[in-house]
């Protein structure tokens, strides 16, 4: 029976699951090995979690802003485009009535000539 060779390349979850187990083991071993009392780790660890989330809110709201920002310049880009084609509809209009009026007085005229 012939055996399938099993290749573990290019698995996200794998990676995912590889990073997790090394981070956990790197906190458990920052833990057991710190020089200082667990009330002190405590507090460290409080206050890098107060300083991550301050830090992904700064992000968030930064990204958000950028979002807004590129939103309301794309909002004034169709605006300025809808105008642009608005008169060009109406130039357009105008074109095509002032050759509809010139035909019925071209009309007109070989109606009264006749």
């Amino acid at each position: 029976m012939a055996t399938k060779k099993r290749t573990f390349k290019n698995n996200p979850i794998r990676l995912l699951l590889g990073l997790l187990i090394g981070a956990l083991a790197g906190v458990v071993t920052m833990l057991l090995f710190a020089p200082q009392s667990g009330k002190q780790t405590r507090d460290e660890i409080e206050g890098k979690t107060i300083e991550l989330r301050d830090q992904t809110t700064k992000n968030i709201k930064k990204a958000v802003a950028q979002v807004r920002s590129g939103t309301d310049k794309l909002t004034a880009e169709v605006q300025d485009k809808a105008v642009e084609l608005k008169q060009l509809g109406q130039d357009k209009l105008v074109e095509q009535l002032d050759r509809v009026s010139t035909a019925l007085d071209t009309g007109k005229t070989a109606v009264e000539a006749a």
